[in-house]
């Protein structure tokens, strides 16, 4: 079996599969002072509740984009797993030609990302990956990755919001029943959720003009469910986007 990992600035997620089938699957706090052990403790304690033998994992297969986490990441994997990790990057061959410049720049959850959109929804394509960051990228109709948009993350926002402003609470982020605020919460869960709505539809909008044709949006990450209910844009909401895309990446690489 194949084990996945995808670390991002906030969370970690891993999955599990059999084949093609994701058997399993898990999110954490990456925490960049988490040791060795403490990684293949956790690890290990997923595996159990979940009935899943340390030994059944024969790959693993890492995109990060925290670099400061590798290191311990590659090492859990040989001290816990005998197995050498596979780091996605821009210099593995993914079937998905990047006219990004310099390619070096590329997320390896973007590029993970594009090559499981392509896959599973065909192209051309928009993925919009809701995370400490947001970011839309624009897939062609001939399956090239040609760049797109990073914006902050809706949670940056209200983390903003509350620090900046003396007197605004900190909020819980949710879509409002109606955009006018009776109250101080209401109103700014209101501006955070529509606001970013706005935000996500106006760049999608301006990313289909450019991309011509009729692309297929697609959404991942922690928040995708909650922005795509009041977007007019967001077709599909798929979770398991990225570790579905490390997947294909490996198997590639076999």
């Amino acid at each position: 079996m194949l084990l996945v990992i995808d670390i991002g600035n906030t969370n970690t997620s891993l999955g599990v599969f059999d084949g093609e089938n994701l058997v399993a699957h898990w999110r954490l706090t990456t925490a960049r002072a988490r040791t060795v052990d403490e990684w293949g403790v956790h690890t290990r304690n997923l595996f159990a509740l979940a009935g899943l033998d340390f030994k059944s994992i024969d790959a693993i297969a890492i995109a990060s984009v925290v670099p400061p986490v590798n290191f311990t990441l590659k090492r859990m994997a040989e001290d816990y797993f005998h197995l050498t990790p596979l780091f996605i990057d821009h210099t593995i061959d993914t079937g998905v030609p990047i006219l990004y410049q310099p390619p070096s720049d590329v997320g390896a959850d973007r590029i993970v990302d594009a090559v499981a959109a392509i896959h599973k929804y065909g192209a051309p394509c928009i993925v919009v990956d809701f995370g400490t960051a947001t970011t839309f990228d624009a897939i062609n109709a001939t399956g090239e990755y040609l760049g797109g948009v990073i914006t902050p993350g809706i949670t940056i926002s209200s983390d903003a919001l509350f620090e900046r402003a003396a007197k605004l609470p900190r909020v819980e982020i949710k879509r409002p029943q109606k955009v006018i605020g009776s109250a101080t919460v209401e109103a700014m869960q209101s501006g955070l959720y529509y606001g970013y709505v706005g935000l996500v539809d106006g760049i999608l909008q301006r990313m289909i003009d450019e991309l011509g044709g009729a692309p297929r949006v697609i959404a991942t990450g922690g928040l995708a469910a909650l922005i795509a209910k009041g977007s007019g844009f967001i077709e599909t909401v798929d979770e398991t986007l990225t570790l579905e895309g490390l997947r294909l990446v490996y198997e590639r690489t076999k």
